[in-house]
C-alpha cells in the first residue's frame, strides 16, 4: 500500500512543528521549505487552506492515507461523542499508534513495520495489520521470538513516555491498552474542530 516515504523534515518544516519526533534538521531549519528559505513573503492563509493543513497535519502524524482517514471520520460521525474528538481516539486506538505509544518502537513508521512483520501479538494472537482497532483492556505484546530483537530492546530502553491509558510490563514485554484515551490525554497538536469543518463542507 502507497505510503509516504520522502523527507520527513521537509513535512515537519511544512507544518512548522516536528510532529514526526525529535529532528535536528528541522531545529536548523524550521520554516516552511521552498526556494527563497524564510525570506519568502507568505500571504494570509485562507480558512480552507488552514483546515486542510490541520487534516494533512492529522493524516502524516499518523500516517493514515486519505481514503482511510476519510472513513475513519465516517465512523467517528456514526459514534456517540463529539466527533473530531472520537475521530483522534480512533487514530491512537491502532494498533500501531499504541506499539509506538508502549514504546516498543521509536516512531509510528517503525511500529507499522514491527506489526506488518508479524512481532506483534494481541491477546496472545499474531496481528499483522497496523489499523486493528484496539478494544479497552486489549493486551499488546512482542512476539516471543521477537522479544530478543535490538530494534525492540534499544527502543524500550530509551522510551520515558507514560500514558495513563497505558500500562506496560517490562519483564513480560506486555502492555494494556487500558482506556480510550480522553482529548486531554491524547498530546499531539491538531485542532480537530478544523477537520471537521474541512469534512462537514
Amino acid at each position: 500500500m502507497a505510503r509516504y516515504r520522502g523527507p520527513k523534515t521537509k513535512i515537519a518544516r511544512k507544518f512548522g512543528e516536528a510532529i514526526f519526533g525529535e529532528d535536528k534538521s528541522f531545529e536548523k531549519r524550521n520554516y516552511p521549505p521552498g526556494q527563497h528559505g524564510n525570506n519568502r513573503r507568505r500571504g494570509k492563509k485562507s480558512e480552507y487552506a488552514i483546515q486542510l493543513m490541520e487534516k494533512q497535519k492529522a493524516k502524516y502524524t499518523y500516517g493514515i492515507l486519505e481514503r482511510q482517514f476519510s472513513n475513519m471520520f465516517k465512523k467517528a460521525t456514526r459514534a456517540q461523542g463529539i466527533t473530531g474528538e472520537v475521530l483522534l481516539q480512533l487514530c491512537e486506538s491502532r494498533l500501531d499508534n499504541v506499539v509506538f505509544r508502549m514504546g516498543i518502537a521509536p516512531s509510528r513508521r517503525a511500529a507499522r513495520q514491527f506489526v506488518s512483520h508479524r512481532h506483534i501479538t494481541v491477546n496472545g494472537e499474531l496481528v499483522n495489520i497496523p489499523s486493528y482497532q484496539l478494544k479497552p483492556g486489549d493486551v499488546v505484546g512482542v512476539r516471543e521470538k521477537s522479544k530478543s530483537l535490538s530494534a525492540i530492546q534499544d527502543s524500550l530502553a530509551n522510551s520515558s513516555s507514560v500514558y495513563e491509558w497505558i500500562s506496560w510490563n517490562n519483564e513480560t514485554k506486555e502492555g494494556t491498552f487500558v482506556s480510550v484515551p480522553g482529548r486531554v490525554q491524547i498530546p499531539e497538536n491538531i485542532n480537530e474542530q478544523f477537520i471537521v469543518e474541512l469534512y462537514s463542507k
